[in-house]
This record gives structure tokens, C-alpha cells and sequence, in this order.
């Protein structure tokens, strides 16, 4: 279905889209990395492990609060101009993530820094699919996505080895050069265009009044949870209980970043053909994975195969953006930000019943089950979801 306000389409669609995709990679590099650095940054700022996971949760907030509430301030703004503010701000606030002196003020720094972060995305999203074709749209959010599982592969494992090598500070410190250079792509080469028409900030906020705006959320709330809580301790089950070296983790996190840049493309393939099918599929396939990490994870063999399974349901993220552009109405802008709102509930949800998990002494594995029963509440609300849309078509036929 075409898009509200659509923009004109790009004459260099591509470049476009990778100037898109650099702040993804960008956020991916930041968000992801983060939870790999726990160990030394926990060190580094004298706190222990599950406090210095507090520093995950405040990014998270942030994405949680910035998306819904910028998306609603800037309804007039035009897309790229909000786009370059977006990534300037995402620079700032990690440069001085970087420079943190303690506890305190790294969990400000990373709320700010986490406050562009969903906006950026849903906004990009919407860009990104009026370049194409309706029929390609969830393929055109794909490729910006990629910035983000191509900074799983890439960039965690080198601010990891950053980390490791120079000091956890390098590891954030780069990002802000990466959303400088994304600002300056993004001025270059996605087309101007003006605000949506019509849009305004009550018309956005009309999304808040859309039941299935709201399941395909919870979905996101729920659903992503499960990888979160793996993914935020797998640097320490590595360690721990697989018993590598150090030097083992990020060519672990690489295969994580492989599965989610397979499990994205694939994703968004088969969404655009058969939408919430797709999106049930990836949760199933989600439990699957996550219940057999704790089988996996005493061999290092086996456990980097569950990870690259686990990285696979990352392609839930594509399929749910492009739901809720379906669902939405003329509220885009809103929809499309509070997908990652969602996703970053899931980000502070999942680290947090793992941690729980694992602080009951239930071990660092623990985290496996807990994302299987988070990705399964996940399904459970797709399931709703269905029916509910179910329903509502047959009274309207029946009138």
C-alpha cells in the first residue's frame, strides 16, 4: 500500500539506502557492543556485572521514551532534516558515553544516546521503503537494516576486540565517528522532499488509538525479549561455562551477526509474500533456538551454531516494521518509531529476567529458557493478533 507523504523517489535509490544503513550501523555497533563490553566496562567504572547491565537498560529507556515523543514533536519536520539532527545528536551522546568518568554519568549519557535511536529507524524505515516499489517495500527496510546485523558481524566484534586491546571507551567513542559520517551520507544523498502532508502531531498520535498498532508492538515487547536475554550474557557464558579465551568471543559474536544478516534478508523476503505468517514463523523458529542454547553451550562447536540460529529470528524486526506500515494508517511516523520502542522494551526485558534468572543461581545458561518462554509469549500475542484482524473482517463482511 502506498505510504502517506511518501517522498519522491531517489535517482540513486542505493546510495540512498546506504547512507540509511550506515546509521544502522552506526546504532548496531553501539547497542550490541555494549552488552559485549559488559565485562570491562563493569571493570573499568568498578561495578559489578548485573549493575554495570543497568547501563544496557538505560539505553534501552531511552530508545523507549526519544522514539514516541520525538516522533510526535517533529510531525512537520522533513524526513531528511530530521534524519541528520537524529544521527548528530546520536554522535554527541556517545562521544560522551565515551568519556564518562563514573556509574552516574554513563547512565545519562547512554539515556541520550538511546533517545534518537528509535525515531532514527522508523523514519529511515519509511524513507527507505518510498525509494521502492509497494511489492519490495519490506526488502528496501531490509537493506537499511542491514546496517545494523552487518555491525553485529563487523563492528561488535571490533569494539569487542577494541575493548579488550585498547580500552572499553574506544569501543563507543567509535560510533560517534560512524554517526557523524551517516549525517553527512544522508544530507548527500536521500532526496529532500518536505513533511508527510497533513501531518501534525495529533494526526500521529491517532496511531495510539489502533488495536493492532498495539499488538504488533507487544509482539516486538514480548517476542525480541528472548534474544536479548541470550544474547546480553553470551560474552560471559562463553567464558564461563563454554570456558574459551577472550580472543574466542568476538569471532563468536561474528557467527551471531551472520545468522541475523541471513535471518533479515530471508525475512524479509518472505514477508513481502506472505507477511504475518512470516512473522509467527520467526517466533517459533526464535523458541526453537533459544530453548537449545543451554543443550549447546558446553561446546564451543555447538553453541556458535545456536547462536547463528538465534541471530536468525533478527529478522522479526523487518517483518514488524513493515506490519505496522500496514496498520498504521496516516500515523507512520509514530507506528514506525515505536516499533523500536518495542524492541528496546524487549532490550531492558530480556537482560533483566536473564539476570534474574542467572542472579538466582540458576547459571549462566538459565538465560536460554528465559528467552524461550519470552519468544513463546511473543507467538502467544501474534496468535491474538490474527484472530483479532480475523474477526474484525468477518463483522465487515457481514455488513
Amino acid at each position: 500500500m502506498p505510504i502517506p507523504g511518501q517522498d519522491q523517489r531517489a535517482t540513486r535509490p542505493g546510495l540512498a539506502l546506504l547512507a540509511l544503513a550506515m546509521g544502522g550501523f552506526a546504532i548496531g555497533t553501539t547497542e550490541f557492543a555494549t552488552m559485549s563490553l559488559l565485562p570491562y566496562m563493569a571493570a573499568g567504572l568498578g561495578i559489578d556485572e548485573p549493575t554495570a547491565g543497568h547501563v544496557i537498560s538505560a539505553y534501552a529507556l531511552g530508545v523507549v521514551v526519544g522514539a514516541p515523543v520525538i516522533a510526535v514533536l517533529a510531525a512537520k519536520v522533513a524526513r531528511r532534516t530530521l534524519l541528520v539532527a537524529l544521527m548528530a545528536v546520536f554522535a554527541v551522546a556517545n562521544g560522551m558515553s565515551a568519556l564518562a568518568p563514573d556509574y552516574g554519568t554513563m547512565m545519562a549519557f547512554r539515556f541520550l544516546s538511546g533517545l534518537p535511536h528509535g525515531a532514527y529507524f522508523g523514519v529511515a524505515a519509511l524513507v527507505a521503503a518510498s525509494l521502492v516499489p509497494p511489492e519490495r517495500r519490506a526488502q528496501a527496510v531490509a537493506r537499511t537494516m542491514l546496517g545494523l546485523t552487518v555491525a553485529t558481524i563487523v563492528g561488535v566484534p571490533l569494539a569487542n576486540w577494541m575493548g579488550q586491546a585498547l580500552g572499553w571507551r574506544w569501543g563507543l567513542g567509535i560510533v560517534a565517528v560512524l554517526a557523524t559520517a551517516t549525517a553527512i551520507l544522508v544530507q548527500a544523498f536521500v532526496p529532500k522532499g518536505g513533511p508527510p502532508r497533513g501531518a501534525s502531531p495529533l494526526r500521529e498520535l491517532g496511531a495510539l488509538g489502533r488495536r493492532q498498532v498495539w499488538l504488533t508492538l507487544g509482539i516486538g515487547a514480548i517476542g525480541f525479549g528472548g534474544m536479548f536475554a541470550v544474547y546480553t550474557y553470551v560474552a560471559n557464558t562463553l567464558m564461563e561455562v563454554t570456558q574459551v579465551a577472550p580472543g574466542v568471543v568476538p569471532v563468536v559474536l561474528c557467527v551471531f551477526g551472520m545468522g541475523m544478516t541471513a535471518g533479515t534478508l530471508a525475512g524479509a523476503w518472505a514477508a513481502d509474500r506472505a507477511l504475518m505468517p512470516t512473522i509467527g514463523g520467526i517466533l517459533l523458529w526464535s523458541a526453537a533456538a533459544l530453548a537449545l542454547f543451554p543443550l549447546a553451550a558446553g561446546n564451543l562447536w555447538t553453541v556458535s551454531l545456536v547462536v547463528f540460529l538465534i541471530g536468525g529470528g533478527g529478522g522479526l524486526g523487518t517483518a514488524l516494521q513493515t506490519r505496522l506500515m500496514d496498520v498504521a494508517g496516516d500515523a507512520q511516523t509514530l507506528a514506525a518509531a515505536l516499533n523500536h520502542s518495542a524492541f528496546n522494551a524487549a532490550n531492558a526485558l530480556g537482560p533483566w529476567l536473564g539476570g534474574m534468572a542467572i542472579a538466582a543461581g540458576w547459571g549462566w545458561t538459565s538465560t536460554g529458557w528465559v528467552g524461550c518462554a519470552l519468544a513463546l509469549g511473543g507467538f502467544a500475542v501474534w496468535v491474538v493478533s490474527v484472530l483479532d484482524e480475523r474477526a474484525v473482517t468477518e463483522v465487515a463482511e457481514a455488513r
